[in-house]
C-alpha cells in the first residue's frame, strides 16, 4: 500500500517534470525560462539543463561566470558550472515559501559574461499532500437551548490546510448521530463549517452531544484531521443577535494611526434585559489580526492597534461574533473584509551588477558599464520609477526589455586627460506624491592609452653658441612632455640624421636619450660655418609609440682667434716688406703708400688699426691709424737720410689683441731718378694696383650695399615693432679700404651689432668683454623670443 502510494508521487513528479520542460521550450523565445518541481525534493536534484536551454556551450561556462545572481533570500538553487545543471540547494517547503494558495513562483535571475547576457529564470513550485488538516483546537464547546428548532447553524472552527488546490481541505463530515448535520458555506476561498440542528432537541432526554467533526483534504492518498465538539443543552433564550450585514467592507490606508476607529459593526437581539446584552468577539483570531486590530467588545468598533503595512498584507479578513448574556448565550457571526490601501513610504532601490570600473578612454559610445535594475516596494504608480543621471557626464541608462532594468552605456569620447574619474550618481525616483527618492554613486575610473605625442613648449629653438667650444661638452638640453601618463608618458630623444652632405652638422652632435642633453663632438669654427640647424625627435614609450620632433637653429657667435693678415706691402718671397720711391722734392702730405690688411674675424675683432712701431724719422712720416696711408709730415731737407725704414704694427681690437707687422723701406731720388725709375716700375705697378683696386672697388660696393639695406631693414623693424628674434648676419667694410665684418643679434633683453671701425652713430659701445658690440637702442617691450642660451 505505502509502495504503491510513492510511486503515484513520482508519477506526478515526472508529469510536473515533463510539464514544467514543455514550458521551458515553449518560452525559449522570450528569453525567459520556466521550470516546474514538486516541494520536498532531495537536495541536489536536478530542476532542468539550463545551459542546453540557453542554448550556451557547457566548455564554456566556467569562463564566463554562469551563475546566479539574484533569486530568493535563501540559495535555494545552484547551478552546476561543470553541466550546465540547475539543481535543488536547499529542500524546498511550499508552504513556507509561498504564503496562499497562489501559484507559487521563484524567479531567478542568471547572467552570463565574455559578453555580457542576462536570463531570467522561473521555477514552479507544485505543491504535494505533505500537511494534514488541523483545527486551532482539539476541543470546541456550544451550547443550544432546548427550544431551539431545527435548521438552526452554529459555526466551528474551520479546519487549515497549508497545501494548496486539490491538496487543501475538500470536505467535512460528522460522526454519524440524529439531531446534528454539517453544512459547508463557502467564502471567498474558505470553506466554513457549520453545525445545523436537524432534530429538536430535548434537554430532559440528553443535556450533553459529543460529536467528532473531520475535514478531509484532496489529496491522494486523503488526509484528515479531528475536532471534539461538545454540544449542551440549555434552557430557552430563544433569540440571538443578529448582524446588519453579513460581511462588512471597509478600506484604509497603510501606516494609519494607532488608535484610528476603521468600522463598527451592529448586532441587535430582540430579546430583553441579559438575554440581549450583546458582547463583541473576535473568532479564531491570527497573529497578525490580533497585532493590528483590536475590538471593543461593547461598542463593536474595530480600531487600528498596530502597525499596518500595505507590503505585507493587502486584505485582512476578521470574524466577529456577536453573542447576547441570555442563558445560554446566542450568538451570530459575520465577516469584516478590510483591504489596505498602498502609501507611497518605500523609496526605490537600485541594484548594481556587473560594474566595470576601469574603463579605457578610447571605448566607444555604447559601452556597457553596468547593469542596474531598480525596485519599489510599493504598488500602483508609487512603483513606477523615474530613473535619471547627474549632468555632464558621458553616461547614459537605456532601458532593457523588461521594467525598471537598465543599461549604463557611454554615450560620447571619454579623454582621461580631460577628466580621470567620474562619480555617477543615479537618481531614482517614484511617481508617488509625494515623490521618494533614493541616490546610488558610482565610481569609474578612466584608463589611459597612448593618444598624445610628446610636445615641445617652444619649436623652434634657437642657440647662440660660441666658437671654439669644447668637444664633447654640452651645448643645450630639450625637453619635451606627455599628456599620457605611466609608460606611455615615459619619452626617449634621438637626433634626425640628415644626409650627409656639407651643411649637415648633426653628425657632430649627440644626444642623451633620456635626459635630452646635446653634446657637441667637435668644436665649431665661426669662419668655417656661422649657422646651422637640426632636428631632435622625441618619443613616447606607448603602443603603439607616437613622436614629434622639434628644429634647433644654431648660430655660431665670433671670437678674436685671427690674426691680421698684411694684403700689401707683400714681398716677392711672401713676407711683409716692401720698397718705395719718393723724389726729395715732395711737399708735407704727399701720399707715400697705403698698408693694406684684412681680419677674418667680424665686429671689433676685425677692426683694425695701424701704428708706427719703428721709424727712422719720427718728423718725417706720418701713419693714420684708421686706413694705413703713409703721408710725409714736412719736405725733405738736405740732412735727411736717403732711406727711411718704417715697420707698422696692425693689430685688431678683439680683447685680447692680435697684431702684424709689415715694414716699408722708403728712398729718397732725385726728382729725375724718380721719374726715370717711375717710368719702368709704373708699367707694372699700374697693372697690379689697377686689378687690385678693380676687386677692392666690387668687394666695397657689395658690403656697403649690404650694410644699407641691413640698416634700411633695422629701421623698419624698429618703426614696426616687429617682434622677430631670429638674428641676421650682416657684411660691410669700413670705409678706409679695411675689410671688416658686421653682425647684429639679440641676447636676453638688448640686441647687438658687431661693427666696423666708423659705425658707431648713434649707437652706445658696451665696456666689458664686448667692447666692439653696440647696443641699439630697443623701443620695444620685448617678449619671450624663444630663444635658448649655450650651456
Amino acid at each position: 500500500m505505502e509502495g504503491g502510494r510513492q510511486r503515484r508521487i513520482w508519477e506526478y513528479c515526472w508529469i510536473a517534470l515533463c510539464f514544467s520542460c514543455f514550458l521551458c521550450f515553449g518560452q525559449q523565445a522570450s528569453a525567459q525560462i520556466r521550470y516546474s518541481i514538486p516541494e520536498e525534493v532531495k537536495e541536489g536534484s536536478t530542476v532542468g539543463n539550463i545551459a542546453k536551454d540557453l542554448d550556451l556551450e557547457v566548455s564554456s561556462l566556467v569562463d564566463r561566470q554562469f551563475r546566479i545572481v539574484s533569486g530568493s533570500k535563501e540559495e535555494l538553487f545552484q547551478i552546476n558550472q561543470e553541466n550546465g545543471f540547475l539543481y535543488v540547494h536547499k529542500k524546498i517547503d511550499r508552504e513556507t515559501l509561498c504564503v496562499g494558495s497562489g501559484v507559487c513562483m521563484v524567479n531567478l535571475k542568471i547572467v552570463v559574461e565574455n559578453p555580457l547576457e542576462i536570463h531570467y529564470v522561473e521555477v514552479e513550485i507544485s505543491d504535494i499532500n505533505d500537511h494534514s488538516p488541523s483545527f486551532p483546537e482539539k476541543e470546541q464547546r456550544l451550547r443550544i437551548f432546548e427550544n431551539t428548532l431545527p435548521g438552526a447553524d452554529y459555526q466551528l472552527q474551520a479546519a487549515r490546510d497549508p497545501d494548496s488546490g486539490a491538496n487543501s481541505v475538500r470536505f467535512y463530515k460528522l460522526s454519524p448521530n440524529d439531531h446534528f448535520e454539517i453544512r459547508v458555506r463557502e467564502s471567498d476561498e474558505d470553506k466554513m463549517p457549520f453545525l445545523v440542528l436537524k432534530k429538536a432537541v430535548d434537554r430532559e432526554i440528553t443535556t450533553t452531544y459529543k460529536l467528532l467533526l473531520t475535514a478531509v483534504d484532496g489529496g491522494t492518498p486523503p488526509r484528515s484531521g479531528t475536532l471534539n465538539i461538545t454540544v449542551t443543552v440549555l434552557d430557552i433564550n430563544d433569540n440571538r443577535p443578529v448582524f446588519s450585514r453579513e460581511t462588512y467592507s471597509v478600506t484604509m490606508q497603510e501606516n494609519s494611526v494607532v488608535g484610528t476607529v476603521m468600522i463598527r459593526v451592529n448586532a441587535t437581539d430582540k430579546d430583553e434585559g441579559s438575554n440581549s446584552d450583546i458582547e463583541y468577539s473576535f473568532i479564531t483570531l491570527n497573529t497578525k489580526v490580533h497585532e493590528a486590530f483590536e475590538l471593543d467588545k461593547i461598542t463593536g468598533e474595530i480600531r487600528v492597534k498596530g502597525e499596518v503595512d500595505f507590503e505585507d498584507t493587502e486584505v485582512y479578513k476578521l470574524d466577529i461574533q456577536a453573542s447576547d448574556k441570555g442563558y445560554p448565550p446566542m450568538s451570530a457571526n459575520c465577516r469584516v473584509v478590510i483591504k489596505i490601501t498602498d502609501v507611497n513610504d518605500n523609496k526605490p532601490e537600485t541594484e548594481i551588477t556587473s560594474l566595470s570600473k576601469n574603463i579605457p578612454e578610447d571605448s566607444k559610445p555604447g559601452t556597457v558599464i553596468a547593469l542596474i535594475s531598480v525596485t519599489d516596494k510599493d504598488a500602483g504608480i508609487n512603483a513606477k520609477v523615474i530613473c535619471q543621471l547627474n549632468k555632464n557626464v558621458p553616461f547614459e541608462l537605456k532601458p532593457s526589455f523588461k521594467d525598471n532594468m537598465y543599461s549604463l552605456v557611454t554615450n560620447g569620447r571619454l579623454d582621461r586627460e580631460t577628466d580621470s574619474q567620474y562619480d555617477i550618481t543615479i537618481t531614482v525616483s517614484d511617481l508617488g506624491q509625494p515623490s521618494l527618492t533614493s541616490l546610488t554613486t558610482l565610481s569609474v575610473q578612466i584608463s589611459d592609452v597612448n593618444d598624445n605625442a610628446p610636445e615641445f613648449v617652444i619649436n623652434p629653438l634657437e642657440l647662440y653658441l660660441m666658437e671654439n667650444n669644447a668637444a664633447g661638452s654640452s651645448i643645450i638640453s630639450v625637453r619635451a612632455s606627455d599628456r599620457d601618463t605611466a609608460e606611455n608618458a615615459v619619452i626617449t630623444y634621438h637626433i634626425i640624421r640628415g644626409d650627409g652632405t656639407q651643411n649637415d652638422m648633426s653628425s657632430f652632435l649627440n644626444i642623451n636619450s633620456e635626459t635630452g642633453i646635446i653634446y657637441s663632438l667637435k668644436s665649431f669654427d665661426f669662419e668655417t660655418v656661422k649657422t646651422f640647424q637640426f632636428h631632435v625627435l622625441a618619443t613616447d614609450s606607448g603602443s603603439p609609440s607616437l613622436s614629434s620632433n622639434v628644429t634647433v637653429n644654431v648660430f655660431i657667435l665670433d671670437q678674436n682667434d685671427n690674426v691680421p693678415v698684411i694684403l700689401y706691402p707683400v714681398s716677392a718671397n711672401g713676407s711683409a716688406e716692401g720698397v718705395e720711391e719718393i723724389p726729395r722734392n715732395v711737399n708735407a702730405g704727399h701720399l707715400v703708400t697705403k698698408v693694406r690688411a684684412y681680419d677674418a674675424d667680424i665686429g671689433y675683432n676685425g677692426w683694425l688699426l695701424f701704428s708706427l712701431q719703428e721709424v727712422s724719422e719720427h718728423s718725417l712720416f706720418g701713419l693714420d691709424r684708421y686706413t694705413g696711408q703713409i703721408r710725409t709730415l714736412r719736405s725733405f731737407t738736405e740732412t735727411d737720410e736717403a732711406q727711411q725704414k718704417l715697420v707698422i704694427l696692425v693689430k685688431d681690437n678683439g680683447n685680447v689683441s692680435l697684431s702684424a707687422t709689415a715694414t716699408v723701406i722708403v728712398k729718397v731720388v732725385e726728382p729725375k731718378e724718380a721719374f726715370a725709375a717711375s717710368d719702368v716700375k709704373n708699367a707694372v705697378k699700374d697693372e697690379e694696383e689697377n686689378n687690385v683696386t678693380f676687386y677692392l672697388i666690387i668687394t666695397l660696393g657689395s658690403v656697403s650695399v649690404l650694410f644699407l639695406i641691413s640698416i634700411i631693414v633695422l629701421i623698419v623693424m624698429q618703426c614696426s615693432k616687429s617682434t622677430d628674434c631670429s638674428s641676421k648676419y650682416l657684411q660691410d667694410a669700413n670705409y678706409d679700404g679695411t675689410l671688416c665684418h658686421s653682425i647684429q643679434y639679440r641676447s636676453g633683453d638688448k640686441r647687438y651689432m658687431l661693427v666696423g671701425p666708423r659705425m658707431s652713430i648713434g649707437s652706445t659701445i658696451v665696456p666689458g668683454s664686448n667692447g666692439n658690440t653696440l647696443v641699439i637702442p630697443d623701443r620695444r617691450s620685448r617678449r619671450d623670443s624663444g630663444e635658448v642660451r649655450a650651456l
